[in-house]
């Protein structure tokens, strides 16, 4: 479905960014493997993670290179993309997908951990992107993948950071998407259920922790795969601007804001007239806020 595509994949030292890679080879892609080989929380660089995924990818006699340029920085974010067209010509897709966690109580949360995760996720989204964005433009065709989270559509506790960066790079996919599908280029989601170790520490001290990470540990990140790969084909040309999410072996396709429930006053609104009539109407359709400890009830990977 990719034969003769090149396409980058940010993150792809392992987990999900990894099976995402060798799928896509698998498929006929030329894969650019970034990853710095940093830890979960962004400390460090090791060569080692991306050169492994290369080399699977060519032991099974597919086409690969490795990268360990940050996506934080515009710069390097821009080797990443050059990297992709000197070694193969030129670029079709780009998944952006590298990722690092800060968990904090957002009342206890640093400027550091903050601005860290933001900086990862939704800057270097823009950035992979953006560097991309031209090429696209030029040759009139090109596909992204972003990788969001429940966390951000939905809500987690002690993710303020990475949850808003994952909302946000929503609105920047769909920004995307509307900006550059004139040169037919598009933009879309998915938010993956997955057991990596982005999200290996989850605690286990209790039987109901232990059971909630056995039901993740059925999700294995070659799952979230197949969708990717789809989403970068020409199969997927009239998809554009969605948000999808992969659990086990169900696809689904995510709600978008629109209005849910409206009141109207011919002569206006005051804040008491708010608050007798228009705020009771309204909250009869409120959303409730997601807090379920069941990962197959939506719990926020």
């Amino acid at each position: 479905m990719l034969e003769g595509k090149v396409v980058v994949v940010t993150g792809a030292g392992g987990g999900i960014g990894r099976d995402m890679a060798l799928s896509m080879a698998s498929e006929g892609a030329k894969v650019v493997v970034n990853d710095i080989g940093t830890s979960t929380t962004g400390e460090g660089t090791d060569v080692g993670p991306a050169q492994k995924v290369v080399e699977e990818i060519k032991a099974l006699g597919g086409q690969a290179v490795a990268n360990t340029d940050s996506v934080s920085e515009a710069a390097s974010a821009a080797r990443i993309i050059a990297c992709a067209v000197d070694t193969f010509g030129r670029i079709d897709g780009v998944v952006n997908n590298a990722g690092i966690l800060r968990d904090r109580f957002f009342h206890k949360m640093s400027l550091d951990e903050w601005d860290a995760v933001i900086k990862v996720h939704l800057y270097g989204s823009y950035y992979m992107s953006r560097a991309a964005a031209n090429h696209f433009k030029e040759q009139e065709s090109g596909a992204m993948v972003h990788m969001t989270s429940t966390s951000g559509l939905i809500g987690n506790l002690g993710q303020a950071n990475y949850s808003a960066a994952k909302l946000a790079l929503v609105a920047l996919s769909k920004s995307i998407a509307l900006d550059m599908q004139k040169f037919n280029v598009r933009s879309n989601c998915i938010a993956p259920f997955a057991w990596s170790r982005m999200i290996g520490s989850i605690p286990t001290d209790t039987p109901e922790q232990q059971a909630r990470v056995a039901k993740i540990q059925q999700m294995t990140p070659n799952k979230i795969a197949p969708l990717a790969v789809y989403l970068l084909s020409d199969q997927a040309k009239e998809v554009n601007a969605q948000v999808f999410a992969v659990r086990n072996n169900e696809i689904f396709l995510m709600s978008q804001p629109r209005p849910v429930r409206s009141v109207h006053r011919s002569e206006g609104w005051t804040a008491q007239g708010i608050a007798e009539h228009g705020m009771p109407a309204l909250q009869r359709s409120f959303v409730p806020m997601e807090r379920s400890g069941d990962v197959f009830s939506w719990d926020p990977i």
